[in-house]
C-alpha cells in the first residue's frame, strides 16, 4: 500500500489519514514498504518446526539473504518467516503471493524438496492456487486427499463423509448426497422449531468456547432492533488447526446449507463468511459453491422457493491471529482495525454493525444439515450428556498418519493417537497454542469439553498435537510464547506488556541464564499469568500463558533439554 494510494483512498472514503494507516498496518499481509512482486511466507511455527520447518528457513536465509530481502535469479523475490499457514497435516508449509493486475495466492505444502521447491516457485510461480492440484490423474488427487483426512470412505462419518467422495465443486453431486435436505426440513418445520432441534441436540460451538448453539439462535431471532446478521467464523488462526479449511475446500455446499439454515432460523437477510486469508483454495471454492448456490435460487431474494431472502457474502482476512475473537472479527468486516470490543453488550444485541447477530464457526455450522436430517434429540444422544455430537479433531506433529479425524464425543486421546499411529508420546497439545500441554499419565483422558476440564486442559478448536523425544519442548514452548507477543493487537496493557516479558523469560531459561533464581523466574511467570488471565480484555491475552505454563509446571521442562 503505497503513500499515494492511502492518500487517494483517504479522499475518495473520506477517512481521516491515521485511521487508515492504522487499519493498513494492523495485518501482516499488508504492507506500507515496497515489497517484491512475488513473496514466499514460510511457516516456522510448531507443526512446521517438528518437520524442518526452522532448517528451511536457515537454508533459504543462507541461499536467498535474510527474510525479506531480494533475490538475485533475475526477478525480485522474497521470502519471509510465517505464522502457522493452517495447513499443519502437510508440514512443512508456505504460502506464495504473486502480486500483479490479478494478484493470486498459491499454497506449497509439504514443501517436500527443501529450498529447491520455494526458489522454483519464486521463479516460476504454478497457475493454481495449491500445489496438490497440479496432480490431474484422479487417484493421485484421491491419495492427496486422503493423506489430510485418513477415514476417506468410512461407514458414519457425519461430517467429513462426502469428501474423498462427492465433487466439491458440484452443487448437483452435493444434493444427491443428502445435500439440502436439512435446509427442506427447516423449510417444512419453520423457524421456531428449527431452533428447538438445535437446542434439543445441545449443540455446543465448535471454535472453543463451547457456548449453546440453540441459545445464541434463540437470543438473536428474539432480539427486537433489525436487520439481523449471521457472521460464519473461517478466520481459523489457531496453530494446529486445519479442520475448517478442509471443510471449505472439500464440501463447501455443507457450510452454504448450515449458513442459510441458521439464517433461515434467526431472521438474518444476509451473512458474512470470513475467510482466511492464507486460505486461497478454500477462497475460491466458497466462492464458486455460493455462485452455484445463488443461480440454483438456494440463496438470494426467495430461497428455495419458501418466500425468506438470505445471501452470503465473502469478506476475505489479512493476515491476524486476534480476528478469530467474535468482536475483533467484527471491526475487521466493518474495516476498522482488528481489535476486541468490550463486553457487554454481547453480539446477540449488539453486534456487527451494532446489530444483534449470530456468530458460529465453520464446523458448528456444518453440524446443522446433519442435526435436522437426523433429528435433535438423536444427536443429542451422539457423545456424552455433556458434549454432544461428532468432533473433528486435527491430529498433527509426530504420527504416522497425521491428519483430519472424526470421532464421536468421549472416544480418549490414547485411542485417537492409536488411530493416528503416535509414535511414543512425551507431550500432547491439546486446543493449540492457546491450549494445554499434557503428558503420557494424561493419555486416557475422554475428549470431551468435561473430560479435560476435569484435568485442568481445555479442548480448544480440536487441535491434538504430538511431540516425542526428539522435540525441544522449552524451543516450542517459546515460539508459542513469540506467536503471542507477535499476535496481540496492543489493546490492552496486560496482554501488550505482558506476552513480550513472558517471551523475554523463556529467552532466558533456554539461554540458561535467569534473572536471580531458577525459582524468581518461575514466580515471576506465575504472576504474568495471573495479571493477563485477570485483565485481559479478551480471551487471546487470557490464554497466552496457558500453553506456556503447563509446560513449565505441569510437564517439568524448564531446565531439560532434548
Amino acid at each position: 500500500m503505497s503513500q499515494g494510494a492511502l492518500n487517494y483512498i483517504s479522499r475518495r472514503l473520506t477517512v481521516p489519514p491515521a485511521e487508515l494507516w492504522g487499519v493498513v498496518t494492523f495485518y501482516h499481509l499488508l504492507s506500507t514498504k515496497p515489497r517484491p512482486p512475488i513473496v514466499a511466507h514460510v511457516c516456522d511455527d510448531i507443526a512446521c518446526r517438528i518437520h524442518g520447518g526452522e532448517a528451511l528457513c536457515e537454508s533459504l536465509e543462507q541461499i536467498m539473504g535474510p527474510p525479506g530481502a531480494h533475490g538475485e535469479n533475475g526477478r525480485a523475490t522474497a521470502w519471509m518467516r510465517s505464522p502457522c499457514l493452517g495447513q499443519c497435516e502437510r508440514a512443512p508449509a508456505a504460502l506464495l503471493t504473486v502480486a500483479g493486475e490479478r494478484p493470486r495466492t498459491i499454497t506449497l505444502a509439504p514443501v517436500e524438496d527443501g529450498t529447491a521447491s520455494i526458489v522454483d516457485a519464486l521463479r516460476d510461480p504454478p497457475d493454481t492456487t495449491d500445489t496438490r492440484l497440479g496432480a490431474r490423474a484422479p487417484d493421485e488427487r484421491q491419495r492427496r486427499v486422503s493423506r489430510s483426512v485418513p477415514q476417506v470412505g468410512q461407514a458414519g462419518m457425519r461430517l467429513i463423509g462426502r469428501i474423498g467422495r462427492v465433487d466439491p465443486t458440484s452443487l448437483e453431486a452435493y444434493r444427491a448426497s443428502e445435500g439440502y435436505r436439512g435446509l427442506a426440513r427447516a423449510v417444512e418445520i419453520g423457524p421456531a422449531a428449527v431452533i428447538a432441534e438445535v437446542v434439543a441436540s445441545k449443540l455446543l460451538g465448535r471454535g472453543g468456547a463451547a457456548f449453546p448453539t440453540g441459545r445464541k439462535w434463540d437470543a438473536v431471532a428474539k432480539a427486537e432492533a433489525r436487520p439481523h446478521y449471521l457472521v460464519c467464523n473461517a478466520d481459523e488462526s489457531e496453530p494446529g488447526t486445519f479442520k475448517d479449511r478442509l471443510l471449505m475446500e472439500e464440501d463447501p455446499f455443507a457450510l452454504i446449507e448450515g449458513m442459510t439454515v441458521a439464517g433461515y432460523a434467526t431472521g438474518c437477510e444476509r451473512g458474512y463468511l470470513y475467510l482466511r486469508g492464507e486460505y486461497p483454495l478454500a477462497a475460491e471454492r466458497m466462492a464458486g459453491a455460493i455462485a452455484a448456490a445463488r443461480a440454483a435460487g438456494l440463496l438470494g431474494a426467495d430461497v428455495m422457493g419458501a418466500g425468506f431472502e438470505f445471501d452470503i457474502e465473502i469478506r476475505r482476512g489479512a493476515g491476524a491471529y486476534i480476528c478469530g475473537e467474535e468482536t475483533a472479527l467484527f471491526n475487521s468486516i466493518e474495516g476498522k482495525r482488528g481489535e476486541p470490543r468490550n463486553k457487554p453488550p454481547f453480539p446477540v444485541q449488539v453486534g456487527l454493525f451494532g446489530r444483534p447477530t449470530v456468530v458460529n464457526n465453520v464446523e458448528t455450522l456444518v453440524n446443522v444439515p446433519a442435526l435436522l436430517r437426523e433429528g435433535g434429540a438423536a444427536y443429542g444422544g451422539i457423545g456424552t450428556e455433556g458434549s454432544t455430537g461428532p468432533k473433528l479433531f486435527c491430529v498433527s506433529g509426530e504420527v504416522a498418519r497425521p491428519g483430519l479425524y472424526e470421532a464421536p464425543f468421549g472416544i480418549t486421546l490414547r485411542q485417537l493417537l492409536d488411530l493416528a499411529g503416535a509414535a511414543p508420546v512425551r507431550a500432547v497439545l491439546l486446543g493449540g497454542a492457546a491450549g494445554v500441554f499434557v503428558g503420557p499419565a494424561d493419555l486416557d483422558v475422554p475428549l470431551t469439553f468435561e473430560g479435560t476440564r476435569a484435568i485442568g486442559a481445555t479442548l480448544g478448536s480440536g487441535v491434538i498435537m504430538v511431540f516425542g523425544e526428539s522435540v525441544d519442548l522449552l524451543d516450542i514452548v517459546r515460539r508459542i510464547a513469540e506467536f503471542f507477543r507477535d499476535e496481540s493487537c496492543g489493546q490492552c496493557v496486560p496482554c501488550r506488556v505482558g506476552t513480550v516479558r513472558q517471551e523475554e523469560l523463556l529467552a532466558r531459561l533456554r539461554a540458561r541464564r535467569p534473572l536471580g533464581s531458577d525459582a524468581e523466574e518461575m514466580a515471576l511467570l506465575k504472576d504474568l499469568g495471573q495479571v493477563m488471565r485477570d485483565a485481559s480484555i479478551c480471551g487471546l491475552g487470557q490464554t497466552a500463558s496457558s500453553a506456556v505454563e503447563s509446560a513449565i509446571f505441569r510437564l517439568s521442562i524448564a531446565g531439560r533439554r532434548a
